[in-house]
């Protein structure tokens, strides 16, 4: 029996469950699969649309009472670094990067564990093993690159140990930061904000517009650190604007503040090289 692929992307919604950025609330995301020759095209489009990537599949949160996370974006030619931001690059101009194709070392999982431990020993990743480690940065179907920043270990600058990694999607208009993670033994070097900056840097040689930081949540401290950057945009009821005072953000819940799902998947823009039924 041969089996083909849907002819369009199909959207799911997965079962309420605690939310990990606000205390109390319950998180609920419309998600649908990304494969097939078209994974590029459909991460570009709905990239754009306030959905993120993770392995092979395209999510967007769609809580019932509830709109705080909302995707963010900085302006790559309008970013200017703050003091402290500049600092932080001074701070790392030993760190040496290098892109790779998305593959997984133990050199990684093992920072990757360290960078748990530390700092999420109760999240949803807690308990991820190596080979689910090998799956979130191995298993991608589109354009997606490791970028690894090391430091000199030895004080003649020979060797290097690796500080931090960053799972990057290459989209048509920007760079995707799926997920990062730094050595939790150098805090003061700012790491994840270094991460960020260099990406910053990336897309600008690169001649590409943004750099997608993942969602921002009002009232999360967690999140908060994102609202730092110049040049931030937000997708806030179905367009990208600049965030302003991030203080006029509310975390409150109300129950009309979601459309209903049908309503939501209705206005997706599905790109047009995508098949149709003929």
């Amino acid at each position: 029996m041969r089996h083909t692929l849907p002819l369009a992307p199909q959207f799911y919604v997965t079962a309420p469950q605690p939310c990990p950025y606000l205390d109390g609330r319950m998180e609920r995301k419309l998600f649908t699969a990304l494969q097939g020759e078209h994974s590029e095209t459909l991460n570009d489009a709905l990239s754009k649309q306030g959905f993120r990537r993770s392995q092979n599949v395209l999510y967007r949160p769609s809580c019932a009472d509830c709109a705080a996370c909302l995707s963010a974006r900085i302006r790559v030619a309008d970013f200017k670094p703050s003091k402290s931001q500049r600092r932080t690059l001074r701070k790392n101009q030993d760190l040496r990067r290098e892109a790779t194709s998305p593959w997984a070392t133990e050199d990684q999982f093992a920072l990757f564990r360290r960078y748990l431990d530390s700092r999420h020993a109760d999240g949803g990743m807690a308990d991820m093993d190596i080979f689910e480690f090998a799956a979130m940065v191995e298993e991608t179907p589109v354009k997606s690159r490791v970028v690894e920043y090391s430091r000199p270990a030895g004080p003649d600058g020979s060797g290097s140990e690796l500080s931090a990694v960053c799972l990057t999607d290459v989209l048509d208009d920007g760079l995707s930061m799926v997920y990062s993670f730094y050595d939790p033994g150098q805090t003061s070097q700012s790491l994840g904000t270094y991460i960020i900056l260099d990406h910053i840097r990336i897309a600008q040689e690169a001649g590409l517009p943004f750099v997608y930081l993942g969602y921002w949540v009002p009232g999360s401290p967690k999140m908060g650190y994102k609202a730092g950057f110049s040049a931030l945009e937000v997708y806030s009821g179905g367009s990208w604007r600049s965030i302003g005072d991030p203080k006029s953000f509310a975390a409150e819940t109300h129950p009309l503040s979601v459309d209903p799902i049908a309503e939501q998947v209705a206005r997706i823009n599905l790109p047009d090289t995508l098949p149709t039924r003929r």
